[in-house]
């Protein structure tokens, strides 16, 4: 039976993985497409694509933490370790702070509110999204940092309990710069949410005032960003939680079966994320249903001229 559950999860891990890629590359293609054709790039399409890219990396780097922790642990060494744990955290940091990039330009393009400060960060909506890049990278830098420390320490020799004490400190300060570095992009994210909510509240309350339909073009506009917006959180929620999970409980729970379950979770996110923001984009959206149509209409091709 556990062999069968691990059979099923490495299905999904895989399908996953291929589905995901398939996603991120449908947005750095079609983006990259649409610049070479306009010799120009909007700033969300260059969020999307660097998001994309960011992706793509990380699910190759959980690929190959998946391959190597339970397929082929021995050549799981110290510095193939290092590295691979060195690249997840770069790539997953990108992922989140990209997201959360694309959710504070959604709100600054689409919210209406007469504040000062807010009609002034709303003009220089590009220089907001790169002092939060730059912020983030200090959390980066000390992320790599405290995970390369917490590696090195799980391979220190000498008296069994300073070894445990190092080890234990290390960890708590890698879940620690690990949580921070998390929770900020989620409390922006859903910060942009709720302001996008009362946008849209008081739109529909200036419409309705006015005697005018509901279901206006910037009604749309706003929740269309909101879906983006709250699946990121959503995913972003349980993405967390199970790598908290599979971390500290690595000691208590080292079964094979639930650390699979915990990286099958795990592949959800950068994988289903991307389709959310593709149904999202008019422009992604219309190019992919009419890859599906045209696919559709050759499989009904070919059935019609197989004899």
């Amino acid at each position: 039976m556990v062999t069968f559950l691990l059979n099923i999860l490495e299905i999904l891990i895989i399908t996953e993985f291929v589905l995901g890629n398939f996603a991120n590359s449908f947005i750095v293609v079609v983006n990259c497409i649409d610049w070479v054709k306009r010799q120009k790039m909007s700033s969300a399409d260059q969020i999307l694509t660097a998001l994309a890219i960011s992706r793509i990396s990380l699910l190759c780097v959980m690929l190959i933490n998946w391959y190597g922790t339970v397929l082929n642990p021995d050549l799981f060494r110290l510095e193939t370790r290092l590295l691979v744990h060195i690249a997840w955290t770069a790539s997953n940091h990108f992922s989140v702070w990209l997201a959360t990039c694309l959710s504070v330009f959604y709100l600054f393009k689409i919210a209406n509110f007469s504040s000062f400060i807010f009609l002034r960060l709303k003009w220089r909506v590009k220089s907001v999204i790169l002092v939060i890049l730059l912020v983030s990278s200090f959390f980066l830098v000390f992320h790599v940092a405290v995970v390369s420390i917490y590696e090195l320490t799980k391979e220190y020799e000498g008296n069994i309990t300073r070894q445990s004490r190092l080890v234990n400190n290390a960890r708590l300060s890698n879940m620690t710069v690990f949580t921070l570095a998390n929770f900020v992009p989620f409390v922006i994210s859903l910060t942009s949410f709720l302001l996008l909510i009362f946008s849209l509240w008081k739109h529909l309350k200036k419409m309705q005032s006015g005697g005018k339909r509901c279901q206006d073009p910037s009604t749309k506009v706003h929740i269309r960003a909101m879906q983006t917006v709250i699946s990121f959180l959503l995913l972003l929620a349980g993405h967390f939680l199970t790598l908290i999970v599979t971390v500290w409980s690595s000691d208590w729970l080292p079964t094979k079966l639930f650390y699979m379950f915990c990286q099958t979770v795990g592949f959800v996110y950068p994988s289903s994320h991307s389709f959310i923001l593709i149904w999202g984009n008019k422009k992604l959206k219309q190019v992919f249903l009419s890859i599906l149509y045209q696919g559709k209409y050759w499989l009904k091709e070919q059935k019609l001229s197989t004899p």
